[in-house]
């Protein structure tokens, strides 16, 4: 069953990263809205990662027909657009433009190719990825051991606590690396984890689900570096900040337990739209921005040409390429997993 009202937190969060990074690049507002806020925009997405996995496939089967269905529909939906995004950023970069992401060398390739590193908005796909894999040892306990996910959760945040998030990074060959981007995202990724084991069996009592609680989405701009009445150093680490991660966790459970499903500001084809094309969004927001920066025009019509401008680009990146080769690839599975179960079927022996 959808849960129409993801559609358009998943936009938000594209949104939040759009705006940060606007405010940045032009000043907008003296930089305001940016300072690295853009970080609880992604930390909603790794929040939907978590959530959306584990309400999805730890309460099915873990078979090996299973785990392949769920590596084919996570590969498709993420890898196939990010990839083009990386070559097409490294053939530029050749060319002497960063029009994309700048990737200078074959080393940059394969890091970005092997899921090692990421360059700008590209940091969040390797940590996104290899939460892929860490989710299938999850699932395998889900079938057997549920238990065990809460203890490999709160023994990770403890560790990740108490070692100060290791910072771990450097080269291999030459080929740069960063696991500390995917420690400091962990925390969200797990703490949606936790919620979709209990969407569906976590009874909240009709007086307390009410429209009003929308408005824990405006706690996140209460976290900006530069809004922020929070005098501690949370505002500033963020993605280290347990408080922060509280924060964030709190909004999130508001919004998928709290706030109804019929939300008309949460579930409407305004919220659907931004949902579908987010990714694309997300990816692609920068070069639109930086490209419409560089007009002499005012600040507030750079804000809505670079929004328009990203907006279009990545209807047209979610339409053309990341819909078409994501169905392609499902397709193809199925047709390969039909193929293997004939294969698999007795034949009928003639008299």
């Amino acid at each position: 069953m959808e849960i129409r009202k993801l559609n358009a937190l998943r936009g938000i969060a594209a949104i939040i990263v759009f705006v940060t990074h606007f405010s940045d690049i032009t000043h907008w507002l003296d930089g305001a809205l940016g300072g690295g806020a853009g970080a609880y925009g992604v930390m909603l997405f790794f929040l939907l990662s978590g959530f959306l996995m584990s309400h999805l496939y730890l309460g099915t089967g873990f078979t090996p027909r299973g785990v392949k269905h769920y590596f084919v529909a996570r590969f498709a939906r993420v890898v196939p657009l990010y990839l083009l995004v990386v070559f097409a950023s490294f053939t530029l970069t050749q060319g002497g433009s960063d029009l994309l992401y700048h990737i200078p060398d074959h080393q940059a390739l394969l890091a970005h190719v092997l899921f090692l590193h990421g360059d700008s908005v590209l940091w969040s796909i390797p940590p996104e990825v290899q939460f892929y894999v860490l989710f299938v040892l999850l699932w395998l306990f889900a079938a057997t051991r549920r238990g065990y996910i809460y203890l490999l959760i709160v023994g990770s945040l403890l560790l990740l606590f108490f070692t100060n998030f290791p910072r771990i990074y450097g080269e291999i060959q030459g080929v740069p690396y960063n696991q500390f981007t995917v420690l400091r995202s962990l925390p969200y990724f797990f703490i949606g984890v936790i919620f979709g084991l209990h969407y569906k069996t976590l009874t909240i009592p009709p007086y307390l689900r009410k429209h009003g609680f929308i408005l824990a989405l405006c706690l996140i701009p209460l976290m900006y570096p530069e809004l922020s009445p929070v005098t501690s150093d949370a505002k500033n680490r963020m993605w280290l900040s347990y408080e922060v991660l509280l924060v964030m966790s709190v909004v999130f459970f508001c919004v998928v337990f709290l706030v109804p499903d019929n939300n008309i500001l949460l579930a409407n084809k305004v919220g659907d739209f931004f949902g579908k094309i987010s990714y694309s969004l997300y990816l692609l927001h920068m070069p639109a921005i930086t490209f419409i920066n560089q007009f002499d025009w005012v600040v507030e019509i750079k804000l809505v040409a670079s929004f328009a401008l990203s907006t279009a680009v990545a209807f047209v990146s979610f339409a053309c390429i990341e819909r078409p080769i994501a169905g392609f690839i499902r397709r193809s599975a199925d047709v390969g997993n039909l193929k293997q179960t004939e294969r698999a079927r007795p034949k009928a022996r003639p008299f």
